[in-house]
Formats: structure tokens, C-alpha cells, sequence
């Protein structure tokens, strides 16, 4: 029976062979793991494997984790889903980095917590309505704004494909995100997922966001 150490060991293993394809270095690259859905005894166990950096989906289920993990020195969490601005102020609490900030409204309200934190821009590429994001044509109001927040720092642009089995069919949202950035001098790309990692990381991803691959599939509720 696979464990979490084998898992992580793979996972990292694809990382390493996607970066050699494309001449980069895999420690450029962020492995995000996305806990939503799992309890805090799985960070736990991921942090001791030596996973730092941690993404979950909801304001109000982190807050519900966050008491259990205090003692993990220099562990980070990223909300990595959509926020509504009346939960700004507690996200703001919870998180280390908010990766989908979409308005100019949200990115004030995160700025007036008063907390340090790191952002991402969420990009809509596709025409789903599900999907939130700005749109391309916003993000030079919308990088204005956070960067005339004083607690806010941009790392970049994070964007979520419409849903595929065939990791190919990602990769011109990935190669528009990555276009996107270096039109507007931005380092940092979330993109890319358990299925479809080696593609974003083709494509020049800096944070994978891997849950699956790692926990296995989430029990739904």
C-alpha cells in the first residue's frame, strides 16, 4: 500500500524530470499541497515529511485546522480559493499568502486587516462561469491597486484551466498566464495541478498546487 512518503517521492520525481525537460531547476519550483477536505493530522504528517507550504480552499475550514497547527515552525498557508471581500479580514488572520485576489475592492480590504501578506492575481482564461478570476483586460488597474497597498506584496498571476483528462488541453491557458506575466513584469505563476503539473511546469509554473497526487481523492462530504 502506497504511503504519503511514496507519494511525495513520486510527486517530486515528476517535478524534477518536467524542470529537466525544460531547463529549469526544480527547486524554482513550489510544491503547493492542497489539504481542503483533509484534517490537520494529514499536515502534520505532510509537515514531517518536510512539506511547508500548504493550500487550502475555505476561510472557515482552515480556521477550523488552524488551532492544531501553531507548532509547525515555518509552515505556510495559502488560500488558493475564491474569497468573498466580508471574509478579508479573517483570511487575512489565517492565511500567509491569498493566491486569488480578483478586485480592487478585495485587495483594499485584505490591505486594511494590517496584516503582511503575500498575493496573486486570479486570472479567468476560460469562458466558464463556475471559474472566478479578472479578466486579462483588468490587470493593469487591478496590479495598480494592490501595489498601492502598503501590506500587500504581488508574487504574481494564478489562473485554474476548465477541467480536462488530457493534460494537453491546458497548456494554452498556461502559456496565456505566463504571457500575461511577463507583459506586466510578474515572476510568479500558481498553475498546474496533480494531472497536469508537467505541463505548467513546460509552461513555466512556479507553484504546483498538488492534492490528489499526494492525499489521494477526497471523500466527499
Amino acid at each position: 500500500m502506497e504511503t504519503l512518503q511514496d507519494r511525495l517521492t513520486a510527486v517530486r520525481s515528476r517535478i524534477a524530470r518536467a524542470a529537466e525537460r525544460v531547463h529549469r531547476d526544480p527547486a524554482d519550483i513550489l510544491l503547493l499541497a492542497v489539504t481542503k477536505i483533509f484534517p490537520a493530522e494529514t499536515i502534520c504528517a505532510a509537515y514531517h515529511l518536510g512539506l511547508r507550504e500548504f493550500g487550502e480552499n475555505y476561510v472557515q475550514e482552515f480556521e477550523g485546522k488552524a488551532p492544531a497547527l501553531t507548532r509547525l515552525e515555518g509552515a505556510r498557508f495559502h488560500l488558493i480559493g475564491h474569497l468573498q471581500s466580508n471574509k478579508s479580514k479573517k483570511a487575512a488572520e489565517l492565511f500567509h499568502t491569498i493566491q486569488t485576489v480578483d478586485s480592487a475592492k478585495l485587495a483594499r480590504r485584505l490591505n486594511e486587516a494590517g496584516s503582511p501578506l503575500d498575493v496573486m492575481l486570479e486570472v479567468k482564461l476560460s469562458s466558464e462561469e463556475a471559474k472566478s478570476g479578472a479578466a486579462a483586460g483588468e490587470l493593469p488597474d487591478l496590479i495598480a491597486a494592490v501595489r498601492s497597498c502598503g501590506n500587500l506584496n504581488l508574487l504574481g498571476l494564478m489562473t485554474m484551466p476548465p477541467w480536462s483528462d488530457d493534460p494537453e488541453a491546458a497548456r494554452p491557458v498556461f502559456r496565456a498566464l505566463r504571457e500575461l506575466a511577463e507583459r506586466h513584469g510578474l515572476h510568479g505563476l500558481s498553475m498546474g495541478m496533480s494531472h497536469d503539473l508537467e505541463t505548467a511546469i513546460e509552461e513555466g509554473s512556479t507553484c504546483v498546487r498538488v492534492g490528489t497526487a499526494l492525499f489521494g481523492k477526497r471523500k466527499k462530504q
